[in-house]
């Protein structure tokens, strides 16, 4: 073999474990865990998935990925553009459950858990029965709420207020 082949080939063989390299420290940075990507909300790698549909509990929502491992195992993950807290919010735990929900309904494999991704930390959240029980009965008076004439504020929170798509209209706001 002529040097400059040797050295081109040579090269090529850097480049390319370094791209390796590259992508790992990129999937470990992003919170997917290991295995095939197979639906994602960003479009960054592939289309935009379709919302995953669950019509009994009347769900709609759309994970930023699902991962499925090579035990076919299936992982939501949901990404969070904030630092991460001492311990995952209540609210993101229960959407985290509400992707499990979706993915054991569209896809027929019930998820052991999903991860919450943060900007700087990862969580594992186990979809366990208790948890799948909170989500059934937040979601049992959220239809509640919804054939309601009138639903009161649930909180003391100006801060969720003020961020509120309905602030404008409703005569229970704060601040």
């Amino acid at each position: 073999m002529s040097d400059p082949i040797f050295l081109l080939a040579a090269a090529l063989l850097f480049m390319a474990l370094l791209a390796l390299y590259r992508s790992r420290q990129l999937r470990e940075r992003s919170g997917v865990p290991a295995g095939e990507l197979i639906y994602t909300d960003d479009g960054a790698w592939f289309p935009q998935g379709e919302p995953l549909y669950d019509d009994t509990l009347g769900l709609v929502g759309k994970p930023d990925y699902i991962v499925e491992q090579e035990d076919g195992l299936l992982i939501p993950v949901e990404v969070k553009s904030a630092p991460a807290p001492r311990a995952p919010r209540e609210s993101h735990v229960l959407q985290l459950a509400a992707y499990c929900l979706l993915v054991e309904s569209n896809f027929g494999v019930r998820p052991t858990h999903g991860i919450l991704q943060y900007q700087d930390q990862a969580f594992a959240i186990d979809f366990s029965e208790e948890l799948e029980e909170d989500l059934l009965d937040i979601l049992a008076e959220m239809q509640q709420d919804k054939r309601a004439r009138d639903v009161d504020r649930d909180h003391e929170d100006w801060r969720r207020c003020s961020r509120c798509g309905l602030r404008q209209s409703c005569n229970q706001r704060l601040g």
